[in-house]
């Protein structure tokens, strides 16, 4: 017997909620939300596991991870484990099986959820980063809304907004936070990274495991893009947002955005001296124009704004036009 333990960094709120749950309590479905990088996947599958795992254990979550079970999950080879990443269509794909990590059609999906247990246990299903059509949502409406017994649907996504309303309505959503800098820094530590390198690029991703990461191997360029952006709209050069103004970096552009806005009104309020988040941009965040600290606050929140709006199917190149505008608001009555 294995005692259940379940560790997911950042996550000790959504832990709590599903260590509260028995096979009995728990729901049919989940849409896990919350920012890009903070664990929404991983936990879903340590859940995946933890229900495949055959070895006893006293609570939901655990695993023992060398049974048959485990091995399976852990390969990619499990048949009651279907995981699947990106936008749900209505056709067939071509090609892979139930466990292949590629999008998934509706029409497929429709058939696994269909079928029995091979290991006559739970099936469960993992739509990271899911995004319906509305074709495929109205397809798979009754199997959201009561799927066969037995199996479970575990669903992730950094922009709850575009989720169509009938399917969030048929999900319970579990809300996953930013993790902390500390948190960031300890995972990249376990994966080889040295105590100060890690701790910097912790600083840089903003509670965000995938950009840390991202930032390690070389693959700032979005980032560079954004940065770029950024001065170039308050110095008045030429700012180009189609560099990172696309649907699946948005978000993460405007984290960047809202990041040095934040240290820029920090620099104006406590002086040259006072700790940034982008320390990497001290320099040129100091250079920046003496605009009135009032008004950079009011960028902030516009900027904010413009987050809200990302997560909808408004255009990226519009949302990026309305945060260049809040930063250009600032200069008037300058």
């Amino acid at each position: 017997m294995i005692d259940g333990t379940f560790d997911v960094a950042g996550a000790a709120g959504p832990t709590h909620f599903f260590e509260g749950l028995t096979a009995e309590t728990l729901s049919h479905g989940y849409l896990f939300a919350g920012p890009a990088g903070v664990g929404k996947k991983t936990f879903a599958l340590r859940l995946a596991q933890s229900l495949l795992c055959v070895t006893p254990k006293t609570t939901l979550l655990g695993y023992c991870g060398t049974c048959s079970g485990c091995t399976r999950v852990t390969s990619g080879v499990h048949p009651d484990l279907y995981f699947a990443e990106g936008q749900v269509k209505i056709g067939e794909r071509e090609a892979g099986g139930f466990h292949a990590a590629e999008e998934a059609t509706a029409r497929d999906l429709v058939r696994q959820l269909s079928m029995h247990s091979y290991a006559g246990g739970y099936r469960v299903f993992v739509l990271g980063d899911v995004d319906f059509t509305r074709e495929a949502a109205n397809a798979l409406l009754k199997f959201f809304e009561e799927p066969p017994p037995g199996v479970l649907l575990l669903l992730t996504t950094t922009a709850v907004a575009r989720i169509l309303p009938t399917v969030r309505s048929r999900l319970l959503e579990v809300t996953f936070p930013l993790l902390s800098n500390r948190e960031v820094a300890a995972i990249l530590e376990r994966e080889g990274i040295e105590p100060d390198v890690a701790a910097h690029a912790a600083e840089i991703a903003g509670g965000s495991v995938t950009r840390a990461r991202a930032l390690l191997d070389g693959e700032g360029t979005m980032r560079d893009a954004v940065v770029e952006w950024f001065f170039a709209t308050l110095e008045g050069g030429s700012a180009d947002a189609t560099g990172w103004a696309t649907r699946p970096t948005l978000e993460e552009g405007l984290e960047v955005v809202k990041t040095l806005t934040r240290d820029w009104l920090a620099v104006r309020v406590g002086g040259p001296d006072v700790p940034l988040l982008a320390r990497d941009q001290a320099e040129r965040i100091g250079r920046l124009p003496q605009r009135d600290p009032v008004a950079i606050a009011r960028a902030l929140g516009a900027i904010g704004d413009a987050e809200r709006v990302a997560r909808t199917n408004v255009s990226p190149a519009l949302v990026a036009d309305l945060a260049k505008m809040a930063l250009c608001a600032t200069n008037v009555g300058a």
